[in-house]
């Protein structure tokens, strides 16, 4: 029974493991603090880790399965890693961004509070070497009023994933579809 199986990362049954991730708060770290524990651990990685890049599938695991064994929230990314919509925090070097990151998955959710102040959007954009003026839309939005909001994005595959504790994506995945095996 896959619902019986013992977890070989946290030494629990599956049921168990979403039992505990139900009744107990996630841990929560800055990206900051994320690079640090990384840089601290010793551990070899594949990928470089230092401040301003982008923490890899690796980087992610590492943090959920050997520093904190299970879900941990990595909030506040470096601006120039995500997206110009992102709301900039008071200290203009991050944005108000978080990844939830599971054991045996990695990201499972990211959202990000999004900027709804016109100057700094325009500011951002142009950072990135984006015209707002190719972005009228996205700008007329903010243009005529506009509230703070968030939003995120879930990975249905990933949640299902850790659910049931599959160690490939791909047998999680409804309707695969994958180069040279996806009928058009």
């Amino acid at each position: 029974n896959v619902f019986q199986r013992n977890d070989e990362n946290e030494g629990t049954t599956l049921v168990e493991r979403l039992q505990s991730v139900a009744t107990q708060g996630f841990k929560a770290i800055t990206y900051t603090e994320a690079v640090n524990l990384l840089l601290e651990s010793g551990a070899k990685f594949e990928f470089p880790v230092e401040w301003g890049v982008d923490l890899q599938s690796e980087h992610e695991r590492y943090l959920c399965e050997k520093v904190f064994n299970g879900p941990v929230a990595v909030t506040d990314y470096p601006k120039d890693i995500k997206a110009f919509y992102m709301r900039l925090n008071d200290d203009g070097k991050t944005v108000a961004a978080v990844d939830l990151l599971v054991p045996g998955v990695g990201e499972l959710i990211g959202g990000s509070q999004r900027e709804e102040r016109l100057d700094v959007l325009e500011r951002r954009m142009r950072e990135m070497n984006l015209e707002p003026e190719d972005l009228w839309w996205y700008v007329d939005l903010r243009k005529y009023g506009s509230v703070p909001h968030a939003g995120f994005g879930l990975g249905f595959e990933r949640l299902v994933q850790y659910c049931t504790g599959m160690e490939n994506i791909r047998d999680v995945i409804p309707f695969p579809r994958y180069p040279g095996h996806a009928d058009f």
